[in-house]
C-alpha cells in the first residue's frame, strides 16, 4: 500500500511513534511518505520507499499569524495525486486531519485517499475542551474514515469531552529499540555516574509532565548520593535550572536535549520517574521498558494499560511529592526487587507493545478502510 503520513516532527510520543510506524511499514513492504513543515527528528534518511515531503509556509503581511493548514492540505493533495496515496495517516486531528479532509476534497473521486485520524491526548485533554477548537476536532473525527486512540483511557475520554459517538479503535503504542552504540558501562562513565542508582526522565517538559513535581520528591530522597537523575529532555531545560539549584540539587541532576541515540541512554538507566498530571499512554515508560527498566509512575490517564502495579512498576495514587519519593526511595534501596520488576517490565513490553503485535493491526485497518484485500489479514513480517 502507499501510505502518506502526517505528525509534529518536533520531540513527542506522536511524533516518536509515527516515525517508527513508517520505519516498520517500509520494512513490510509499504512505501511511505511523511508530509510534515520540518523532517521528524527521528526519521532516517536514505530508507527505499520512504520519503518525505515539506510542507512551505509563507509568512503574508495580510495574515496576522502565519496559517499551516491550508499550505499542508496543498501538499498532502499533491502528494496523493502525484503519488497515488491509498491512505492518510495523520496523528492529531487539527490541524492534521482537518487538512487530510480538506485535501481529500480537492481530488476527484477516484483519486481520493482514506483518512485514518490516531488520537495520542492533546486533541482530547487539552484542545477538545476550548469552544475555538473542540467542534472542529469533532468534525474531523467525525469525516474520518477510520479513527485510533493511543489507550482505552483516550477513547473513553474523547466520548466524554467530544461527545464523539462513532467508531474509535484502541491500538496501543509500540516500540522498537535500535541496538545501543555504546555499553552501558560507557554511558554511565560520561554521565559521571558510578554506584549510584541513575534514575531516568525522558519527555518534552511541557507543564502536564509536572518538571517541577519531580524535582521536589528526587530532593527529598536520602541519603542524597544515592542516585542521579538523568532527564532526556525534549525542549530546553532552562527554565528548571533554578529550582535545580533551589533545592541543591546541581550536582544530581544531568540534562541531555533531544538526544537522538535514546538507546544508549535506556540501557544505562535503573529506574524511572514520571509525575505527569495525565498522560493518554506514556510513551517513555514503554521505551524504558524494553531495557528492563521500571518506572514509578502517577496512577493516571492511560498509564495503568502500560504498568502492572507492584509487578512491571509502582503506581502512586498521590500527587504529594514525598509519596513519589517514597516509592522511588524504597527501589532504590531494594535492588533486587527493582531488579525483578524490571525483568517483568521488559517482559510484559515485548509480548504487548511490539511492532510484531500492533504494526499488523494498522495494516488491518488500512487494508478495511481502503479495500484492499492483499492486506487485510496482515501478519508479522
Amino acid at each position: 500500500m502507499r501510505i502518506g503520513i502526517t505528525c509534529y516532527p518536533s520531540v513527542g510520543g506522536s511524533g516518536i511513534l509515527a516515525t517508527a510506524l513508517g520505519e516498520e511499514l517500509v520494512c513490510r513492504g509499504h512505501e511511505v511518505h511523511f508530509i510534515s513543515y520540518e523532517r521528524p527528528f527521528r526519521l532516517p534518511a536514505n530508507v527505499p520507499r520512504l520519503h518525505f515531503h515539506p510542507v512551505i509556509i509563507n509568512d503574508y503581511d495580510l495574515f496576522k499569524y502565519p496559517d499551516y493548514t491550508l499550505p499542508l492540505s496543498v501538499k498532502m493533495a499533491e502528494v496523493s495525486r502525484e503519488h497515488q496515496l491509498d491512505v492518510l495517516h495523520v496523528h492529531y486531528a487539527v490541524p492534521h486531519a482537518t487538512a487530510a479532509i480538506l485535501a481529500r476534497w480537492m481530488l476527484p473521486p477516484t483519486q481520493q485517499p482514506r483518512v485514518v485520524t490516531t488520537l495520542h491526548g492533546t486533541d482530547t485533554l487539552l484542545l477538545g475542551l476550548d469552544p475555538g477548537y473542540g467542534p472542529a476536532i469533532h468534525h474531523a473525527l467525525t469525516h474520518s474514515d477510520a479513527v485510533t486512540a493511543v489507550s482505552g483511557f483516550l477513547m473513553t475520554e474523547t466520548r466524554q469531552v467530544l461527545g464523539f459517538a462513532g467508531p474509535i479503535e484502541v491500538i496501543h503504542n509500540f516500540f522498537t529499540p535500535r541496538p545501543a552504540q555504546r555499553t552501558r558501562e560507557e554511558v554511565r562513565r560520561e554521565l559521571g555516574v558510578k554506584d549510584e542508582v541513575l534514575l531516568l526522565h525522558s519527555s518534552n517538559l511541557r507543564p502536564l509532565k509536572r518538571i517541577d513535581l519531580l524535582l521536589e520528591a528526587v530532593a527529598l530522597i536520602r541519603p542524597r548520593d544515592s542516585f542521579k537523575l538523568l532527564v532526556l529532555a525534549g525542549g530546553s531545560f532552562a527554565p528548571f535550572t533554578d529550582e535545580v539549584r533551589r533545592l541543591g540539587l546541581t550536582d544530581r541532576v544531568i540534562v541531555r536535549e533531544k538526544v537522538t541515540n535514546i538507546e544508549d541512554y535506556l540501557q544505562a538507566a535503573d529506574l524511572g520517574v514520571f509525575t505527569s498530571e495525565v498522560e493518554s499512554f506514556c510513551l517513555s515508560i514503554l521505551e524504558a521498558m524494553f531495557f528492563a527498566c521500571p518506572s514509578v509512575a502517577r496512577r493516571v490517564g492511560g498509564i495503568p494499560e502500560v504498568v502492572e502495579h507492584d509487578v512491571t512498576g509502582l503506581l502512586v495514587d498521590s500527587a504529594e511529592a514525598n509519596k513519589i519519593t517514597q516509592a522511588v526511595a524504597s527501589l532504590i534501596q531494594d535492588p533486587n526487587r527493582r531488579l525483578a520488576l524490571g525483568l517483568a517490565a521488559q517482559q510484559r513490553a515485548r509480548e504487548h507493545f511490539s511492532a510484531a503485535g500492533i504494526v499488523p493491526r494498522y495494516e488491518a485497518l488500512y487494508a478495511r478502510i481502503s479495500g484492499n484485500i492483499k492486506w487485510a489479514n496482515a501478519g508479522p513480517a
